[in-house]
């Protein structure tokens, strides 16, 4: 996985300006999102309460916007705006967040691939 392998799902021109091209930054930036990620998306859950969910949503979203995650930013608001909902809206809601999510995560690897293919190189 390198570069190459880059899905779009995050716009690495967005998350290069706001680290001003540090790669220490942006490695702490991504990876303080991954734990965000992890911890947020637990409550993000079919069952949840709306208040949880709610709460899920906001901060999942507020991180992916930070990364330049817009797909998954986008696909956060609207289960946060929806979040009284439940059941089979609540599923058909986790769909494309579950979906951005993993797409959001493989162009961290590839890019933290492409990082290290760029340090041997020196």
């Amino acid at each position: 996985m390198a570069k190459r392998d880059l899905t779009g799902a995050i716009n690495f021109a967005h998350l290069d300006a706001y680290t001003a091209g540090d790669a220490a930054l942006t490695e702490e930036v991504l990876a303080l999102f991954e734990e965000q990620a992890s911890l947020w998306m637990r409550l993000l859950t079919a069952d949840a309460p709306a208040d949880s969910w709610r709460d899920a949503a906001h901060t999942l979203k507020g991180a992916a916007l930070g990364i330049g995650a817009d797909a998954l930013a986008a696909a956060c608001s609207l289960a946060e705006q929806n979040a009284a909902a439940s059941g089979a809206t609540r599923a058909a809601l986790l769909d494309p967040i579950h979906s951005d999510l993993n797409a959001v995560l493989a162009d961290i690897a590839a890019w933290r691939h492409q990082t290290a293919l760029d340090g041997l190189r020196g």
